[in-house]
């Protein structure tokens, strides 16, 4: 859709940051607040998108089997270019060069117009298997992450209570509204990142002493093959 609709790309770019950083359409009528509200969802989607900051990730990239914690934790730098990036960017471009990015709707179903614009028939079937197989395995996921954080602080005995648990929150999820389900998330997620990033400080120089290491060993091995 975006090589189909390359010549709309300019204008889109130009949308991005014009809405962004101009008063267009600013909630309080000037521009800063304009870009506190891009800042804010930007960052807020963009933790949705690559967990960034949350420290729900490394839960999974701890049981990874690596050489290296370094090279574990470039995969999870990748993970967030490659999320958000990438993939966002994507979908942001698709919905401007669509021109259904100012019809009112708003989440998957905005992304399934703009699919079906561009894709007449399939597009938005296209979103929906999508967004059935991403919701599956982000709810997967995410079960992965509390059932193992429920075995660190209490044991293995009460797993099967918060799977039963678990599922109930999903179907509450599905049903309790976009909007408060998404400021409950967004409020949630805060509560996450404030105690991890200020883990990831007291951490940072762990963190640096490693890298160092890492790239001076893969450089020494670069080296010795030469």
């Amino acid at each position: 859709m975006i090589i189909a609709n390359a010549d709309k790309l300019p204008n889109a770019f130009s949308m991005i940051f014009g809405y962004a950083f101009t008063g267009t359409a600013a909630v309080g009528g000037f521009a800063g607040s304009t870009m506190m509200m891009a800042v804010r969802y930007g960052v807020a989607r963009g933790i949705f998108s690559n967990e960034a900051g949350l420290g729900s990730a490394p839960i999974a990239h701890a049981a990874a089997t690596t050489d290296h914690p370094v090279r574990q934790g470039l995969w999870g730098v990748f993970e967030v270019f490659m999320d958000t990036i990438v993939i966002c960017s994507i979908t942001a471009l698709v919905i401007l060069v669509s021109g259904v990015w100012d019809n009112g709707q708003s989440g998957a179903v905005l992304s399934a117009t703009a699919f079906d614009v561009g894709l007449p028939g399939i597009g938005k079937y296209i979103v929906s298997v999508g967004l059935i197989l991403f919701a599956y395995s982000t709810i997967i996921g995410w079960e992965y992450y509390g059932e193992r954080c429920v075995e660190y602080l209490l044991g293995t005995k009460p797993i099967m209570a918060y799977r039963i648990l678990w599922v109930v929150a999903v179907v509450v999820g599905s049903v309790g509204g976009l909007t408060f389900m998404w400021d409950l998330a967004d409020t949630l997620n805060a509560l996450m990142a404030f105690p991890n990033l200020i883990g990831v400080l007291l951490l940072s120089p762990v963190v640096f002493r490693l890298t160092k290491e890492f790239f001076t060993a893969e450089k020494d091995k670069i080296k010795a093959k030469e």
